[in-house]
């Protein structure tokens, strides 16, 4: 292949429409249970009133307890085989009970003290992110086996992270959905009939991919896979250490942890801002402005998607992450300016900049796990990319519950006071600074780690043909190929029953 010459992605490694459009609704699905919780935790700290510092904790400690379960669940989804696949059986599971836990779990009653509330949440948080996680690590890895190919990948994150952000649309709006006099007696009543819209749509939405998805081939797991609890924890312990030795891997994940989680510590003071800064106190005023420009950045980054896809298929994938990223810095340094009390609606002007940030993120990073797996079973001879997805949000839920912990400290060190609405000039400073400071410099942080990225596309290309010549193609699951008709070296048809 001369230089600048892309490959052309066969059509055996297309992903029927069907396939994606029923994997980008378990997107959809993936990203509501991921935003609904941080966006209406406030209720907490200004519906009943909570310690900041209490508030944090509650959004740390189950994200740290996350850093146990999804790895296991990542293992037990690998080196699962049911008739129904390794993936799905969790998948519908994982949707149906973390719906109900997150439906009952904001319905709180009034009047308790606060050691009550703290328990009480903290205790249903963790139980939701422990249901959660059958859902979303087997569905992650999903996503990384659907096709072998380069391109196709980035056509599928393209895909489901475009359908994905139509979350984001309506969830900068539940707060002012919530504080609205019109609907709801209080942000407390509202906060318990929005969880019960959320829960009934994850429950519904949530099966699909685990009904209409099919899985592809797998090589078998290696031998004595099956040996005994001890055995296979130990072999389990080994996996991640293997893990964390690929450079390309926590390169990724290195640069994810910073973007991702620079930008929620950031974002976790703009309501602060918008409603203490811009309006003097109003809670609805600032809703509304949280609503506006968290609509137009998911807009924005409805646009941003696709600009990033095809990006990735002309000029590489490393290439478009150092060029969206950059692009968020500028976006990042304008919210300072748009942050006018005079003209508060400035603010908007940073939105569709900021959105390249985020946006761009998840195609472009779930696109280069899945080349990390082809990377990772050359070294290995191992399939993992359930191992693989849960390592990589653990680190992102590691960085959430650190966001979540730091934001009650850095409001508490600004000297933020949440029973009076006019708050200090220090405070209010200090508040923009940590909403647009800690961005910028994450961002500007995994720019530097990404110059050294290994896997190009010609890189990948050589990485699958030599994975072929080991072990045959693995294609697609279907009804209408037994498992005698694979080639001899080709993994076991995954629908197989055990």
């Amino acid at each position: 292949m001369t230089p600048g010459q892309h490959h052309v992605t066969a059509p055996e490694d297309r992903i029927p429409l069907g396939q994606k459009t029923a994997y980008a609704i378990g997107m959809l699905v993936n990203n509501l249970q991921a935003a609904a919780l941080p966006a209406m935790v406030v209720i907490l700290n200004l519906g009943l009133r909570m310690n900041p510092l209490l508030v944090g904790l509650i959004a740390a400690i189950p994200r740290a307890f996350d850093a146990i379960t999804d790895p296991i669940v990542g293992y037990i989804s690998d080196n699962s085989r049911t008739r129904w696949g390794r993936r799905r059986p969790y998948i519908f599971f994982g949707a149906i009970s973390s719906a109900i836990v997150f439906g009952l779990m904001w319905q709180l009653p009034q009047g308790r003290s606060e050691s009550f509330y703290f328990w009480t949440f903290l205790t249903a948080s963790m139980l939701f992110f422990f249901f959660y996680t059958f859902y979303a690590t087997p569905f992650v890895a999903f996503g990384y086996e659907m096709t072998a190919d380069y391109h196709e990948r980035t056509r599928l994150h393209t895909f489901a992270n475009t359908v994905g952000q139509l979350v984001w649309l309506g969830v900068p709006w539940f707060y002012a959905i919530m504080a609205n006099q019109n609907l709801f007696r209080d942000t407390v009543q509202g906060a318990r009939t929005l969880a019960v819209v959320v829960a009934v749509a994850v429950a519904v939405l949530g099966v699909v991919p685990a009904i209409a998805c099919r899985e592809r081939q797998v090589p078998l797991p290696p031998a004595g896979a099956n040996r005994g609890i001890v055995a296979n924890m130990l072999e389990f312990l080994r996996g991640i250490g293997v893990t964390f030795k690929c450079k390309p891997f926590v390169k990724i994940c290195a640069a994810t942890f910073l973007v991702f989680n620079g930008y929620q510590l950031g974002i976790s003071f703009s309501l602060y801002v918008m409603i203490y800064y811009l309006f003097g106190g109003s809670d609805s005023q600032g809703g509304e402005l949280q609503g506006w420009f968290g609509t137009l950045t998911a807009a924005a980054t409805l646009v941003v998607i696709p600009v990033t896809g095809w990006l990735a298929t002309h000029i590489g994938k490393r290439k478009t992450f150092m060029f969206t990223i950059s692009l968020s810095l500028v976006g990042y340094a304008l919210k300072w300016f748009g942050y006018n009390p005079a003209h508060p609606y400035w603010l908007l002007l940073a939105a569709p900049l900021a959105a390249f940030g985020v946006g761009s993120l998840f195609t472009l990073m779930g696109s280069m796990i899945a080349d990390v797996c082809d990377y990772d079973e050359l070294q290995t001879g191992q399939r993992r990319e359930g191992v693989f997805g849960a390592i990589y949000w653990w680190m992102v839920k590691i960085g959430m519950a650190l966001a979540g912990m730091l934001t009650g400290i850095m409001l508490n060190v600004s000297g933020f006071a949440v029973e009076t609405k006019v708050q200090g000039e220090s405070t209010l400073f200090l508040l923009r600074v940590f909403d647009v400071g800690v961005p910028l410099i994450t961002s500007a942080l995994a720019i530097v780690i990404m110059l050294t990225y290994e896997i190009s596309e010609e890189r990948a290309y050589e990485i699958r043909a030599e994975l072929e010549r080991r072990r045959g193609k693995l294609g697609s699951e279907s009804p209408a190929a037994a498992p005698a008709e694979l080639p001899e070296d080709a993994a076991r048809w995954n629908g197989e029953p055990t």
